[in-house]
């Protein structure tokens, strides 16, 4: 009998059941799939040539996560990649919002748009350097933060932290008017928002904007060396080599409780795998309170809350394998490995505003890929392994565009939605679809047959709202990896804080079970700050 059960196998499960074999646990994984990972998985899918991240790819946030640091995943032969600039955000007209891995460089660049924003951008970046490690450390530890929290309000006080503050709650359309003239800035903040479900117009968006940015500026978007796999397979040999044990092909049917505490877990096919000490669940809040534990061993309110949860956008992605680099009109968007397809900040706001009314739109705003920019090991030379994806509603009421796509997703408009995207893409990169050799349609329902906890294609496990964050994730009053049932705690995205590939739920959680044992996971090795 293991001391510990983890239900999934993505990021977080990983990073949970590592930590636990850290602290003298013996735990089991037991994960759905066929193999590990999650939303963390290349393949060669697309072309047997090129590989290609099948969900998620860039990761600055794992580049900045401490709990991912202190893994020291480059033992097991982890190694990062950059592309030669971080982020781009073209324009018809030839220009070209450009983040580099160098202030100076990013500054230069924005002050093309307009003088004053070089030196808008370096005083931005002025502030995080004071205060980004420790909002890190505040954001990735269970919350209320305490000691990380006392940190950054000591240094707060003295960097003008009610301002800070202010602008962090600002919609990111307003954040970008004030601190900048041109309209380069104002698009780099307002693309990053967009990485989440946040509208430039929503209430925080421009934190996350300038978070996201400013990530991009200390950390780069780096890119594991040969495939997103390669970061799940480090943590997979780690665990391995601790001593846990990782069962794929295994499906969790349910939690088993006994006195409102959790004992273990059955899987779909009967087995009943006992846990010593706790069981900790990678799944979504409404996968794991309603199928798994159920509705009878739960408070009452705990259940109609679980009605107001909000999953955030549907995500619709394409794959290719191009015999070439991408045909980028702006040049300069030529070395990003990561780009920004949309019509300015109007188009941006024109595209979340055709969500919130449910429409697909028709001019999707498209987070493209250039893998090979950022990794030449993905395809062969003078090629490119690319993607995009964008965001759709979660429940479709008409299409903005003449397709009459449904949200039905059989293979016409699969199709359809494919083209359109490939479209969007040829007007800022024409001769783009020319060089297609081939392509991989992953719809909202492919993204969630081949992992539940991306709902539709939520790649967040719920909302990045306000309204939905801290102690309001994933429900009012939680906020934190323990459950009602006692042994029983969340450790994925859908705790706080929340999406990304950082590994933060998954410890937090696995804290929280070593805290309720007596066991002080700071006085291991692998967990010291």
């Amino acid at each position: 009998m293991p001391d510990a059960v983890v239900i999934g196998a993505g990021p977080n499960g990983l990073v949970a059941a590592n930590l636990l074999v850290d602290a003298g646990w013996s735990v089991e994984v037991l994960e759905a799939q066929p193999e590990p990972g999650g939303a963390v998985r290349s393949d060669r899918g697309v072309h047997p040539d090129y590989v290609s991240d099948v969900f998620s790819a860039f990761y600055p946030l794992a580049a900045a996560s401490p709990v991912l640091t202190r893994l020291d995943l480059a033992a097991e032969g982890l190694r990062w990649s950059h592309a030669p600039s971080v982020l781009a955000h073209p324009l018809k007209d030839g220009r070209c919002a450009v983040l580099e891995r160098d202030v100076g460089a990013t500054s230069d660049g924005l002050a093309g748009f307009a003088a004053p924003d070089g030196g808008a951008w370096r005083d931005m970046y002025e502030v995080w350097s004071r205060i980004g490690p420790d909002l890190v450390e505040a954001l990735f530890t269970p919350f209320p933060p305490v000691r990380p929290g006392l940190r950054l309000a000591a240094k707060l006080r003295t960097s003008g932290g009610l301002r800070l503050a202010r602008n962090l709650a600002l919609p990111v359309r307003r954040l970008g008017e004030e601190e900048f003239a041109g309209e380069g800035g104002r698009l780099l903040l307002a693309g990053n928002a967009l990485h989440a479900d946040l509208a430039p117009e929503a209430v925080g968006s421009g934190g996350f904007g300038w978070l996201m940015s400013m990530l991009g500026q200390s950390h780069g978007f780096p890119v594991p060396v040969g495939g997103s796999g390669a970061l799940t397979a480090a943590l997979v040999s780690r665990l391995r080599r601790r001593g846990g044990v990782l069962r794929c092909g295994e499906r969790v049917a349910s939690v088993v409780v006994r006195g409102r505490t959790a004992i273990g877990v059955r899987t779909e096919g009967g087995e009943t795998v006992d846990a010593r000490r706790a069981v900790l669940a990678d799944t979504s809040a409404p996968a794991l309170y309603r199928d798994l534990v159920g509705e009878a061993h739960l408070p009452s309110r705990l259940i109609r809350d679980l009605e107001r949860f909000q999953w955030d956008f549907a995500t619709f992605k394409v794959d290719w394998a191009l015999n070439g680099p991408v045909p980028w009109s702006a040049a300069q968007a030529a070395g990003a490995g990561t780009v920004h397809v949309a019509d300015g900040v109007d188009g941006l706001t024109r595209f979340a505003s055709q969500i919130a009314m449910g429409q697909v739109p028709d001019e999707p705003f498209a987070l493209f890929g250039q893998m090979t920019t950022a990794d030449p090991s993905r395809s062969p030379a003078g090629t490119e392994s690319a993607w995009a994806y964008t965001h759709l509603p979660q429940h479709i009421t008409s299409d903005a565009g003449p397709d009459r796509i449904t949200g039905r997703w059989d293979a016409r408009e699969q199709e359809a939605m494919a083209d359109r995207i490939e479209a969007q893409v040829e007007r800022f990169a024409p001769g783009f679809r020319a060089r297609i050799l081939a392509r991989r349609i992953l719809a909202p329902t492919t993204l969630q047959a081949m992992n539940e906890n991306l709902h539709k294609g939520a790649i967040n496990n719920g909302t990045t709202a306000l309204h939905q964050q801290a102690i309001f994730r994933p429900t009012p009053g939680t906020g934190r990896p323990e459950t009602p049932v006692k042994g029983l705690y969340l450790a994925s995205a859908a705790a706080h804080p929340g999406g990304g590939v950082h590994g933060a739920p998954g410890a937090n959680a696995a804290r929280a079970a070593l805290r309720h044992h007596g066991l002080h996971p700071l006085l291991h090795r692998a967990q010291r700050v």
